[in-house]
Parts: structure tokens; sequence; C-alpha cells
């Protein structure tokens, strides 16, 4: 359904070891830098869709959506748990902790990045 999708980091350090780690659990991998500038990092695959972190182009601090909330797929609860040990370890804010969600069958946890994106995970597994 889609090819990228790309934030904005306030720390782009910071919010690189976040998804670094939390990524990894899902078995999404880094592609590392994208672009010099602005400093940019990639991660997936173009076949199944990229996520990139950047640095802004203008300069000014990044924010983050509000009401936005960029979901990743797992395959299990076990690597949903996993991330979100991860993304909390990494310099993630505890945003839902992981439980049932609406959907029949399915697990969700979100937490938000260093920069405050919302950043959520899903299994049906």
């Amino acid at each position: 359904m889609f090819f990228h999708v790309m934030v904005g980091a306030t720390d782009l350090e910071a919010s690189k070891t976040f998804y670094d780690a939390t990524l990894a659990t899902l078995d999404i991998p880094s592609k590392g830098q994208f672009r010099a500038q602005p400093q940019a990092y990639m991660y997936g695959d173009p076949a199944t869709g990229l996520f990139f972190i950047t640095d802004t182009i203008d300069g000014n601090p990044a924010t983050h959506a509000n009401g936005g909330t960029i979901m990743f797929s797992a395959k299990s609860k076990d690597a949903v748990d996993a991330w979100y040990a991860a993304g909390l370890a990494n310099g993630g804010t505890a945003e839902d902790a992981p439980a049932p969600a609406g959907l029949p069958g399915a697990t969700i946890a979100r937490l938000r990045d260093p920069t405050g994106n919302k950043i959520g995970v899903i299994t049906f597994a």
C-alpha cells in the first residue's frame, strides 16, 4: 500500500539507537545511512516498504503528528513484547503496553520515539 514512511528526528543519533533496537526485533533490516544532507537512515526493503528517519531539511526542530501513528507488523506476541522492551530500553516512552487490541486475535503496543512520534506494532498471531 505504501512505498515508504519518513519521520523527522530532533536527535538523529538517539532516534537511530531507538529504531535499530526496535526494528531488529521485527526482523526489519537497517540499510544504514541513506544520505548525508540532510542526514537520514533507512530500514526495510523496497519490495515490502521502507522506513526512514531524517534530520529536518529546514533545520527547524522535528515535530510529531497530532493523531498520527505509524504501525509495524510483528510475527508473534513475543515479538510485540520484545519490540516494546527494546523501545523502552533505547529511549522510547511508554504509550500503550502490549495488550489485546480492538480487532479479533490482535495484540498491539505503542511507544513514543525520542522525538515524540507515536510508533506501534501489531500481530494477529
